[in-house]
């Protein structure tokens, strides 16, 4: 990212990110020491640049820094849960839509309950979600993927950052919508996944336009759809997969911070509960691929429920149709939700 966007998305930044009261409220000055920012996934993914931008600007406003942990692998479980464990008053967390509604949704057994183990501060980015192929790809457009994909059931593999990763769940829901079965190919973050795609070892992508963006523009990729209702602002070009092949289609990425439950209780700051958005940073943009979306900690609970219905439905559909598949009639609904193919890519055999 370069200067100008980094200027940017810190003039977007909500009011509550740039006081340190607004993080915590104790009588000695906070903070008394470095502060630990963990990040759920490895370096490069649309939540660490949010959470690096975040970093930067409050280590220069704050008399300590704060420094970026990457703690990626399991879907960002592992991390979730040795955050929800800090005690030492200055551990951050960057949350996300994978971590804190999907995960529980989809994943059989995860050591946190984002509800009950996090206080959210405030969310900081909406984030837009685009398919991307690579150029020889016989995929341009949505249609051609429904087409693929119908020719090929089950055979078009589609690379994302992991698991229950919010890209993961908007390509699921676009199969579920258009009627189409997609091969899901996890790797370990979109750095390893857009490395694959590059070289064609895999041909197409679920990924944030954060990420996918200077790619795209450089003309390495080939932006197919948006999984947005309405277009991305930063491609304005591309359609969305709702106006073109499969109505419904709605599916976006966030970012925000949130932090332990039990050091947050009963240590809230009145200014946590004014007005989160700074009218005068309010009037900065935001970088490219991102939509600035401060909220309260109370609203940003709500964003946690609405992705966490439509995964568990996904998550049903697959189900259904991997027994449907195997021959079987019974069985629960939610029986090995997102069972995808997992190959690595070095076992990938000829690019799909």
């Amino acid at each position: 990212m370069n200067v100008l966007a980094r200027r940017g998305a810190l003039r977007a930044l909500p009011l509550c990110l740039l006081a340190a009261p607004a993080l915590a409220q104790a009588p000695a000055a906070w903070p008394e020491r470095p502060v630990r920012l963990i990040v759920p996934f490895p370096p490069g993914q649309s939540t660490d640049i949010v959470a690096r931008l975040v970093a930067e600007e409050l280590s220069r406003r704050w008399p300590h820094p704060v420094v970026v942990e990457n703690r990626g692998g399991g879907a960002g479980a592992p991390a979730m849960e040795a955050a929800a464990r800090a005690n030492d008053g200055h551990t951050l967390v960057a949350g996300s839509i994978g971590t804190m509604a999907i995960n529980p949704a989809v994943l059989p057994r995860i050591g946190y309950d984002p509800e009950r183990d996090f206080a959210p501060i405030t969310n900081i980015a909406m984030v837009p979600l685009v398919l991307v192929a690579h150029p020889q790809s016989p995929v341009t457009t949505p249609q051609s993927l429904v087409e693929q994909a119908r020719v090929r059931p089950g055979q078009l593999d589609v690379a994302t950052a992991g698991p229950a990763s919010g890209a993961h769940m908007a390509a699921e829901l676009l199969a579920h919508r258009a009627g189409v079965r997609l091969n899901m190919v996890h790797y370990r973050g979109s750095g390893p996944a857009t490395a694959d795609l590059l070289a064609g070892t895999v041909r197409l992508m679920a990924d944030s336009v954060a990420s996918a963006l200077p790619n795209i523009r450089a003309g390495r990729l080939r932006a197919v759809g948006v999984f947005g209702a309405d277009r991305a602002e930063a491609l304005p070009d591309v359609p969305t997969f709702a106006e073109t092949v499969a109505p419904g289609v709605d599916a976006a990425g966030w970012n925000g911070l949130v932090r332990a439950e039990q050091h947050a209780r009963g240590r809230a700051a009145p200014n946590q509960r004014r007005r989160h958005r700074d009218p005068a940073r309010a009037r900065g943009g935001a970088p490219p691929g991102r939509i600035r979306h401060g909220r309260r900690p109370d609203d940003a609970r709500g964003l946690l429920g609405v992705p966490a219905r439509r995964a568990r439905a996904v998550g049903r559909d697959r189900a259904a149709g991997e027994r449907a598949d195997r021959g079987l009639t019974r069985g629960r609904p939610g029986d090995r939700p997102f069972r995808a193919a997992t190959r690595p890519a070095s076992a990938a055999g000829p690019p799909r």
